[in-house]
């Protein structure tokens, strides 16, 4: 055992916060460990730290690098290996009601309420030995492109995920994002052909983060759409570059993006009330953003911030594991072919812990 996860063992003991890390093709594993067990709110967002917000994030959790002890260790590859197990994925955890959730959303739909919203359910898979260590590892391993996280504190849970999703970059004053939706299952084919539903729904992504950017950044520029493979699925995925009109706009812009319409919907305030009313359940922090303030903890760069959309990810309660798992609605969108993505999409996790 490493002296990263010997820290780990010994913060567990201790009942402390602590969060490990892997970014994105990086070949650095990070510990943040907290030094005691107070819980730390985001104030200015000028703070250093690991942030942790929830779906409804009025208060941000971080980890504040003053008060905490950082460890890096490098990954060797022969480490980190496993052979993942063939798992199948003829699961009907609750399919009858998110099918009744996603006509009811395309109801709403077609009543002009929003024209988008994405709905999720959360599924509970045994895990009766489940380890922080081997589990990370396998993580790593196994999704390398995306980002990688275990997340602990004594009075949040302790949460773990591999999101492909950027929520926010800035380094000094160039900020960029991304707009990703559509969703395919991988297969043996080269050639990826979307519909125009999954099309239109990453339009949508798009020009929601354009227009929320559109008073607070300027020198906004935008990629062409194109596919990314993340796990075993497909996406689409625009890059949006910008720069800060002032250093201090940070916050207001998170603020402004989250929740994203890939989490949320459009309208966003519209959206969101039609989620928590009807999605029949807490989403805690799935669906919220993570990741460094203001710092790189690896090279302890300062103004620099990097950011995740917390998908594909789950909470871990004693010898269960809680997955989270959603999807886009929109007006074309059929329950049973929603539902099928949601089981694609927690292969993700279940690929990790089975």
């Amino acid at each position: 055992m490493t002296d990263l996860f010997i820290k780990v063992k010994t913060h567990q003991g201790q009942n402390l916060p602590f969060v490990l890390f892997c970014k994105p093709d990086s070949d650095k594993v990070v510990g943040v460990f907290q030094k005691n067990d107070h819980i730390y709110f985001l104030d200015t967002f000028e703070e250093k730290g690991f942030a942790f917000a929830s779906f409804d994030a009025e208060d941000v959790p971080f980890i504040p690098l003053e008060h905490s002890d950082v460890y890096v260790e490098t990954v060797h590859s022969k480490n980190y290996y496993f052979e993942p197990k063939i798992q199948n994925a003829g699961s009907n955890v609750g399919k009858d009601f998110f099918e009744e959730l996603v006509a009811k959303g395309v109801e709403a739909i077609n009543n002009k309420q929003f024209v988008k919203v994405v709905l999720s359910r959360k599924e509970e898979v045994a895990v009766p030995d489940f380890d922080i260590q081997a589990t990370l590892r396998k993580m790593i391993y196994q999704y390398p492109g995306a980002f990688k996280y275990c997340f602990s504190h004594p009075k949040i849970g302790t949460w773990l995920g591999a999101t492909p999703e950027q929520f926010l970059n800035t380094n000094g004053n160039a900020l960029k994002t991304v707009a990703l939706a559509g969703t395919q299952l991988a297969t043996s084919s080269k050639n990826i052909i979307w519909k125009d539903k999954e099309k239109k729904e990453q339009q949508l992504v798009t020009d929601f983060i354009v227009d929320s950017l559109e008073d607070l950044a300027k020198e906004v520029t935008i990629s062409s759409p194109y596919s990314v493979k993340a796990g075993n699925l497909w996406h689409i995925k625009t890059d949006i570059l910008a720069r800060l009109k002032s250093k201090k706009s940070l916050k207001k812009i998170i603020l402004a993006l989250h929740p994203t319409s890939a989490v949320c919907g459009l309208p966003k305030q519209a959206a969101k009330e039609f989620i928590l009313e009807n999605e029949g359940y807490n989403r805690e922090y799935y669906s919220g953003f993570l990741g460094e303030l203001n710092i790189d903890f690896v090279t302890f760069r300062t103004l620099q911030t990097d950011l995740f959309v917390n998908l594909r990810c789950m909470k871990i309660i004693k010898n269960k594991a809680q997955l989270f798992i959603g999807c886009g609605i929109t007006k074309h969108s059929i329950p049973v072919d929603e539902y099928i993505e949601t089981v694609n999409k927690s292969m993700t996790m279940k690929k990790i812990i089975q």
